[in-house]
């Protein structure tokens, strides 16, 4: 009896230990985030704690079955049996023979699932490892949540002693025993793998990006120019609820798989570019090591030896400007986070710093940015002559009229030969279908998409705010564009300055010509065919079946790449990608197209112009690039 009410003494003891263990650690990161950019908690949303963390959370863990399953019997159990313990060994000592009936059921109950996952932890972390998953002290986790088993299996088995079994004494020797694994794991909560319990659930109730519950595209805030400092150009720059997403990753390796820069072997692996951004806002005693993937090319450890100083440089700083120019901001890294971490967001803060502050952008990027002041667009081509592609189709002028229904815009791709093709088609279907459209010409400007993904808002700034000035001039129902990151700015991007306009993608409304029966396939095509995602139509506006219908509609059989729709490869002409220099083991077109190929298909169908030009850039034999608009009036346009 003595070791029975020793032991459930220890048992109380060691659980209030390990509460106070845990607020003591979450006081040291919450001391570190408060450094960072002041932005407003967001109480109101922390009854959506839950529904995020069981809905948008676990949808993509659930994505790896496994995974799902280790991390739901290893949290389950865990929080299960702390709950339980400490109530049944007050029920042992209270002498309440009833209600401990009940708690020891639940208790064997935990107990058998915390065993479960102690088998699924040794298999995923030992036996069969992913490259992508942290090693060292993220693999001996399942060694601390063994030992904090022990304790538990110890606190059930004190309140069976008085039954007559089984010895008191081994209780209290099971209970001291895994005390020690319990409060490793508490203590992992700042400094471990343990962080992304607290750090999460401040992450997920105080989301930088709240519009993503709610289904909304993403688009990048606004910066005000008017600030002493732009960008990230230090840890204290980012907003403290971004320092805390830092702290969330779980280095489960995702973002790592995922990212085309990183298979391509250029310098970036998103997890470690989080894991450095988490490291720098910690003193240089308590950095935590990094057991992960390097970035391509790159060591493993960490650049500097000062906190809290610039985070890029060609030396002795956290991340290396090589690596902060190989994103190409197709944001599947952050499609694929479990914790929902904005990576996408964290680089383009800190390229604005390295353009705005230091005058750091990639020789070849500044070309395009000097045009783009200069001319209004990226090549340096003279706005007037925006029209001469189509000089014998005699665009109707928007300015002639004051008012149309659809207001197409012809973006860059009105200065590619490659683009005018496609553009040439588009128009010879909306004519078909009698569409009542009408061109800018002239007065149309660049978007701002490249100089926004480049850090250079300030001239983002000016053409968005030049364009829908503009725009107000006239009237019209809707604006369609053939080019998917004009798409994104016009329509998730420009309502930030008062530019409110329903735009559409020329994929969506040839999906609803053709449903309507305004477009008529005349000569519908046979065989197979496969169909590339663009990142800014696909993840980041969310429109994946359109294109698919049309083609359906045109006759083809769609094969499916290895990676399609939300797990689409980018085609690395994005955030600057088709004007970078930086050396790589192999090109990301060259891989994107070898998908394609595997398919078997003989056409490639795209609906972007940008992937037009980077796929057919791959050099070799390989299956044509095709838009859909180009496919399509083939099929509509009757022919002798």
């Amino acid at each position: 009896m003595v070791f029975t009410i020793m032991s459930s003494y220890v048992v109380i003891a060691v659980c209030a230990i390990t509460i106070a263990i845990i607020v003591i650690e979450m006081l040291q990161p919450s001391r570190l985030w408060a450094a960072g950019g002041k932005s407003p908690l967001e109480w109101g949303s922390i009854p959506r704690l839950l529904p995020r963390y069981f809905g948008d959370v676990h949808d993509r863990v659930a994505r790896e079955p496994l995974s799902a399953r280790m991390h739901a019997l290893t949290a389950g159990s865990i929080i299960g049996l702390f709950l339980l313990s400490p109530l049944n060994a007050a029920l042992v000592l209270t002498g309440a023979p009833g209600a401990l009936v009940l708690a020891m059921t639940g208790t064997c109950l935990f107990l058998v699932a915390g065993l479960g996952a102690g088998i699924v932890l040794q298999y995923r972390r030992r036996l069969a490892r992913p490259e992508r998953l942290s090693g060292g002290i993220w693999a001996r986790l399942r060694l601390f949540f063994s030992l904090a088993c022990v304790f538990f299996l110890g606190a059930a088995l004190t309140a069976l002693v008085p039954a007559g079994w089984p010895d008191g004494l081994l209780a209290v020797l099971l209970v001291l025993t895994g005390a020690a694994g319990l409060c490793r794991l508490a203590a992992m909560v700042a400094r471990g793998p343990m962080r992304h319990a607290f750090a999460g659930a401040v992450h997920l109730v105080n989301h930088p990006r709240p519009e993503r519950f709610t289904g909304r595209a993403s688009d990048l805030k606004p910066l005000d120019l008017e600030a002493p400092r732009l960008g990230a150009g230090s840890p204290t720059d980012f907003s403290w609820k971004q320092l805390a997403a830092f702290d969330a990753c779980v280095q489960c390796g995702r973002c790592e798989v995922a990212c085309p820069a990183f298979a391509a072997g250029l310098p970036l692996n998103p997890k470690k570019l989080i894991a450095d951004l988490s490291a720098s806002m910690r003193p240089v005693p308590a950095r935590l090591d990094y057991y992960g993937s390097p970035h391509p090319g790159q060591g493993n450890g960490w650049r500097s030896t000062d906190a809290w100083q610039e985070l890029v440089a060609e030396s002795e700083a956290a991340i290396a400007p090589e690596t902060l120019w190989s994103c190409t901001t197709c944001r599947a890294c952050v499609e694929e986070c479990p914790m929902l971490i904005e990576h996408v967001d964290a680089i383009v803060d800190m390229r604005r710093f390295q353009t705005l502050e230091r005058g750091a952008t990639p020789e070849k990027s500044v070309q395009a940015l000097t045009n783009l002041r200069m001319t209004d667009t990226i090549g340096g081509a003279d706005p007037a002559t925006r029209l001469d592609f189509a000089t014998d189709l005699k665009l109707p002028l928007i300015s002639a009229t004051g008012s149309t229904d659809t207001l197409l815009w012809l973006s860059e791709a009105a200065f590619d030969r490659r683009g005018q093709m496609v553009l040439r088609a588009f128009v010879r279907l909306l004519r078909e279908a009698g569409v009542d459209f009408a061109v800018l010409g002239a007065d149309e400007r660049d978007c701002g998409d490249l100089a926004r993904r480049l850090g250079d808002e300030h001239s983002f700034q000016i053409q968005a705010k030049a364009n829908i000035a503009t725009l107000a001039r006239y009237r019209f129902r809707q604006i369609v564009t053939i080019d998917p990151h004009a798409l994104h700015c016009l329509r998730n991007e420009y309502p930030a300055f008062g530019g409110m306009h329903t735009v559409r993608h020329h994929t969506d409304l040839l999906d609803e010509l053709v449903a309507a029966g305004r477009l008529r396939v005349l000569r519908p095509a046979s065989g197979g065919i496969t169909y590339h995602d663009p990142c800014y139509l696909g993840r980041y506006n969310g429109e994946f079946d359109g294109p698919r219908r049309v083609l359906g509609a045109i006759g083809f059989e769609l094969a499916e790449m290895a990676h399609s729709r939300t797990r689409s490869r980018c085609c690395g002409g994005g955030g600057g990608g088709a004007l970078s220099t930086i050396n790589s083991e192999r090109r990301i077109p060259d891989m994107r197209m070898g998908q394609a190929i595997a398919t078997g298909a003989p056409v490639l169908a795209v609906a972007c112009p940008g992937c037009t030009q980077m796929l057919e850039g791959v050099a070799g034999e390989h299956p044509p690039v095709r838009d859909i608009a180009e496919l399509l009036l083939d099929a509509v346009e009757a022919r002798a």
